[in-house]
């Protein structure tokens, strides 16, 4: 009997883990090409990285209106897409979190987001959270830099902005800025990952 019982939660626990993972996405590696993806912009328009092919790349970030940490680095973000669009690295802000669990995170209030905080980038709603998954984001905010390489995206760096969430004074390491101007300078990333620090994403159904 107390083998059977053993046996039984032995199973348990591997359904629990199979669960877990089966709910954590597991994205992109360094290097991996990035498919393209349209999604709907806080203009209305459809957008996606294929319109980005006259870029050097594109710095894809993952946000969200509810959370403190995606505020802590709005102005990072916008100062980032000011600096370096120019130089062919636009960011592009993707919204990955269920609206239903956070009101504020809705489309409409998205717009005033935007509109209100003077966005440079597009600010794009996943709505079925495919294009987050498909990236393996699980923060808000999460950084991914994608390098034009031919007729693909190349991802070259993934995780935080730097390492100073709360305060922007306080930063010692400019984790994507360093991996741009590596890039920019056809030098290799030092630090291609890092562990991102923010918000967890809320995913639909749980």
């Amino acid at each position: 009997m107390k083998k059977i019982m053993r046996v039984s939660v032995l199973v348990g626990l591997v359904g629990m883990a199979v669960t877990g993972w089966a709910q954590t996405p597991k994205g992109y590696a360094i290097g991996d090409a990035v498919a393209d993806f349209r999604l709907t912009n806080v203009d209305g328009r459809s957008l996606g990285l294929a319109d980005y092919r006259a870029n050097k790349g594109v710095i894809v970030v993952f946000l969200s209106n509810h959370c403190p940490f995606s505020k802590a680095y709005e102005d990072r973000v916008i100062a980032l897409d000011r600096r370096y669009a120019a130089q062919g690295y636009a960011v592009l802000a993707i919204q990955p979190n269920d609206p239903a669990a956070y009101e504020e995170d809705s489309f409409e209030n998205m717009k005033a987001r935007a509109r209100d905080r003077g966005y440079s980038f597009p600010y794009l709603t996943d709505d079925n959270q495919a294009v987050a998954r498909a990236f393996g984001a699980t923060r808000t905010p999460q950084v991914f830099v994608l390098k034009h390489s031919g007729e693909r995206f190349v991802l070259e760096y993934s995780g935080t902005l730097d390492d100073s969430p709360q305060d922007a004074g306080s930063v010692q390491h400019h984790y994507v800025e360093d991996a741009l101007n590596a890039l920019l300078a056809n030098r290799p990333i030092v630090t291609t990952t890092t562990k991102p620090i923010g918000c967890g994403i809320k995913w639909r159904g749980n």
